[in-house]
């Protein structure tokens, strides 16, 4: 019986490739941004409690870095042939995971430019988020192995959203009982940048729960 030649195989391989296409772990992919995410969240955390400019740098590389991941996710979910979930909610949740890592840089970014420290509003939000987004991580985490709990993480998300968006409200209406109105408005934007985020993590909360409900 004769072997087959290295060529041969490399060519049944190329059409074998063509007619059954790998499919890329999507589930993997997603658990590997929601914990580049977390990474980022918990600099915004540590940035807001010490205004440490080198842990502001370090969560810009570290945004850098959440960026290559999804414009992989993006790209692979372009290229495939299938996946596993809906495709639209991939979709949904990739950019909602980036949204969040954006609306973290652009807390610390304007914070420097309008020369404003944190502040304790500021720090609860930001621990809201990172309580929603390590909800996130576990939820994204089990799709793979035991999706139907991870519906119990996507309720914790949400939670921690509503938290934010209660303490947000209730730094406003402290905020406006001042009369200086510069630091009013500078606050206020750093305040809407938080809750942003917070609005985006409860999207994305929502995405892995629609994606519970049709795969379990």
């Amino acid at each position: 019986m004769t072997k087959a030649n290295p060529a041969s195989k490399f060519l049944l391989a190329r059409i074998l490739d063509r007619v059954f296409p790998k499919v890329p772990d999507f589930f993997q992919m997603l658990t590997e941004q929601t914990l580049k995410v977390a990474h980022t969240v918990n600099l915004l955390v540590e940035y807001m409690e010490h205004n440490d400019p080198t842990v502001a740098e370090a969560l810009k590389q570290n945004v850098h870095e959440a960026d290559l991941i999804k414009v992989r996710n993006l790209h692979e979910l372009n290229d495939a042939f299938s996946t596993p979930i809906d495709r639209e909610d991939i979709y949904r949740a990739i950019v909602a995971l980036d949204d969040i890592v954006m609306y973290c840089k652009t807390t610390v970014h304007e914070m420097d430019v309008l020369a404003v420290t944190s502040d304790q509003f500021m720090r609860d939000i930001s621990h809201c988020i990172k309580e929603g987004v390590d909800a996130l991580s576990k939820g994204y985490a089990k799709l793979g192995t035991s999706p139907a709990s991870a519906a119990a993480d996507a309720d914790a998300a949400r939670k921690a959203e509503r938290h934010a968006e209660k303490k947000y409200r209730f730094a406003l209406s402290t905020l406006f009982e001042g009369s200086d109105y510069v630091n009013m408005f500078k606050r206020r934007e750093i305040y809407r940048h938080l809750t942003n985020a917070a609005h985006h993590m409860a999207q994305c909360a929502n995405t892995l729960h629609d994606i519970v409900v049709k795969i379990s």
